[in-house]
This record gives C-alpha cells, sequence and structure tokens, in this order.
C-alpha cells in the first residue's frame, strides 16, 4: 500500500469549479518521505483549492502553521511559523511529467492526483537559510557582527594592498 495515499486528491467525481480539501500535516507526514529535516514538531494546515476545468486542473495550496527549529547563534529551540502557497497547472496527456515548473501531466486515465510531493516542497521552501531565534539579543547580535568573516576578510584585503610586494609583483605582471 502506498504510504503517500492519503494526500490523493480525487477529481473523477467532481463537478466542474471550485472544490476545498484540507490536511493536517505533523511529524509522521515528514517521516513518510527518506530525507533529514531542518526542522521538528510541524504543526501544519494545508489548504487545498482545485479548481477542476474540462481539460485541466488548477491547483492552489495553501500551508500555514509553525515548525520547531534551532537557531544559528544561541543554538536554542524556538518556534517558526510557516506560510506558503504555490499553484499549480495539472493538465492530461500520455504520461506523467513534471519537467516544467508550475504545470505537471499526468496520464488522461488517472482519476485522483497526489499532492504529498507539492506539500513537502511547500513547507521545506517556507524554512529560512538563517535561523535567528526572535529571543536573540542586539548583545548577541552585535557580538556575531564583529566576528563575522566580512570583518576578517576586509582585514586581509587590506593587508594585501598595503604590503609593497604585492605592488611590486602587479607591476612586473602589468609589464607582461
Amino acid at each position: 500500500m502506498d504510504k503517500l495515499r492519503n494526500y490523493d486528491v480525487s477529481f473523477s467525481g467532481l463537478k466542474y469549479g471550485k472544490h476545498k480539501f484540507k490536511f493536517e500535516i505533523d511529524k509522521t507526514f515528514f517521516q513518510l518521505f527518506d530525507t533529514e529535516q531542518e526542522f521538528t514538531n510541524p504543526k501544519i494546515t494545508v489548504d487545498v483549492l482545485l479548481d477542476k476545468h474540462t481539460t485541466f486542473l488548477e491547483f492552489e495550496i495553501k500551508v500555514s502553521g509553525t515548525v520547531e527549529l534551532v537557531c544559528d547563534i544561541t543554538n536554542e529551540d524556538f518556534d517558526h511559523p510557516i506560510e506558503n502557497q504555490i499553484k499549480v497547472l495539472v493538465k492530461f496527456g500520455e504520461e506523467y511529467d513534471d519537467s516544467e515548473e508550475d504545470v505537471i501531466t499526468i496520464p488522461t486515465s488517472d482519476h485522483a492526483f497526489n499532492i504529498a510531493q507539492l506539500i513537502y516542497e511547500n513547507v521545506a521552501l517556507s524554512i529560512p537559510m538563517k535561523k535567528v531565534s526572535p529571543n536573540v539579543s542586539d548583545e548577541d547580535l552585535e557580538i556575531l557582527e564583529k566576528f563575522s568573516p566580512k570583518d576578517i576578510e576586509e582585514s586581509e584585503e587590506k593587508e594585501e594592498e598595503s604590503d609593497p610586494r604585492w605592488e611590486a609583483l602587479r607591476k612586473l605582471k602589468d609589464k607582461n
């Protein structure tokens, strides 16, 4: 039995027009995927709006809720709000094809469309690259800024510019 079957949206018996679906996502959903997560304790609501047309389907998938992240500065856990939305057009064709960014082709014989991967990607895109807790103090940020790699790189560039040996080598290089 397919583990992701609970996330199939069956469209074959639906009338043309708009239809709403709702899913509650927690850690068991993410355990279905064989990847390591950057977050823990997800509490996410997924609202799916399906607009059924004669020759294609329009999906609007909204995720909202919270996940627990580890702060990059203090190493403490904190709740981070998740909110994101994607729109996908599903059309019918010979075989499954998701090579286009916002258009997915499914076989004409299909009667349902699985949105698990779209939900997963929607949540993953909501996780920030830099994870900073709202509890981080200004003092912590000042210390971080003081010792950031940018300051070190800038001081090395100044050293290079002031070193007369480098100037002599640059002059030799420019002559050739």
